[in-house]
């Protein structure tokens, strides 16, 4: 519990740090941000948006009564269509963590067996191939590597839809394989990523003594593998992945502009585009919380693997 406690202070202190940041931006945009709101609207526009936003008060102010609202779900309203930010992220955070954890499924289901049949046979043939495939793909540019995609498999061969979503409620299947490009374009520079760190740790796992004892017990090399040497080397897999996850919620910025998805990436961009600042920031606020508490389910997880980490940690 004192491990826990110490963490969930760290995470409160971190939170309101990327909280104010992300607040501090629309401070740090060149002039007057109900200027920039109403655009040609007009002078009594511009007040009329400069007392909604307390613009007029000291920084420090306006920042508590932003969090205040923001605590509360208020993050604001658009300029161009008047919607809730709020509502306009709740209707598209789900087709964003779909897509994440679409796209990390594909990769560890390929990284994983890949990275385990590569340790048992380092230097060998299939290291080495899959080692230069893989990281063939990690030099590619994201977009590049999805107009590739959309060229091979709906242009030339009719696979798989081009653009637009279908809800995962609505039909889990056809979710799927409206996803399935833009999942596997993030998932490309993953896999190689992940198979080499996997392969690395366990080589050095398969060296420790507790190793050579459980074979001297006559083990079989597969119990060995997986019973043994596996969880011992997943600690640091387990921390890029989470990583990986804050990364990613960036990278589907382009990637749903590309595939028409109307997920939280495309929001941000339209946003970005229509000089919407209001939504630019509720976007980059939920990215950053998200971002944060991922690397937090991460920590609790990497303690869970390896009891001496949060009794090492609770003692400090």
């Amino acid at each position: 519990m004192r491990f826990v406690r110490k963490k969930v202070l760290q995470l409160v202190i971190v939170l309101l740090s990327v909280t104010f940041l992300s607040f501090l931006l629309l401070e740090l945009i060149p002039g007057d941000p109900a200027a920039r709101i109403c655009g040609l609207a007009g002078s009594e526009c511009i007040a009329e948006k400069r007392a909604e936003l307390n613009l007029d008060d000291p920084m420090p102010v306006r920042y508590a009564n932003w969090l205040g609202d923001a605590l509360t779900g208020d993050l604001g309203q658009s300029a161009r269509n008047q919607q809730p930010v709020w509502e306009a992220l709740k209707q598209r955070l789900p087709v964003t963590i779909e897509l994440l954890l679409y796209s990390q499924f594909l990769a560890l289901f390929i990284a994983i067996p890949a990275g385990l049949f590569a340790a048992q046979r380092a230097g060998g043939i299939f290291d080495k191939a899959s080692t230069g495939v893989l990281f063939a793909f990690l030099c590619v540019p994201s977009f590049m590597l999805a107009l590739l995609l959309i060229l091979i498999f709906p242009v030339k061969l009719g696979l798989f839809q081009t653009t637009g979503y279908t809800p995962f409620t609505e039909n889990p299947f056809k979710s799927l394989g409206s996803l399935f490009l833009p999942a596997v374009t993030l998932a490309m520079a993953e896999m190689a990523t992940y198979m080499r760190l996997l392969r690395t740790d366990l080589i050095s796992t398969m060296q420790e003594d507790y190793i050579t004892m459980a074979r001297a017990k006559g083990m079989s090399p597969r119990r060995v593998l997986l019973g043994h040497a596996f969880k011992p080397s997943t600690f640091s897999l387990v921390t890029v992945v989470g990583l990986n996850f804050g990364r990613l919620i960036g990278g589907t910025l382009i990637i749903e502009v590309i595939f028409g998805i109307n997920g939280l990436g495309k929001y941000t961009v339209d946003a970005i585009n229509g000089k919407d600042f209001i939504p630019v920031q509720g976007a980059i606020v939920i990215i950053a919380i998200g971002y944060v508490l991922i690397n937090f389910a991460v920590d609790m997880l990497y303690a869970v693997l390896d009891p001496r980490i949060r009794h090492a940690r609770a003692l400090v």
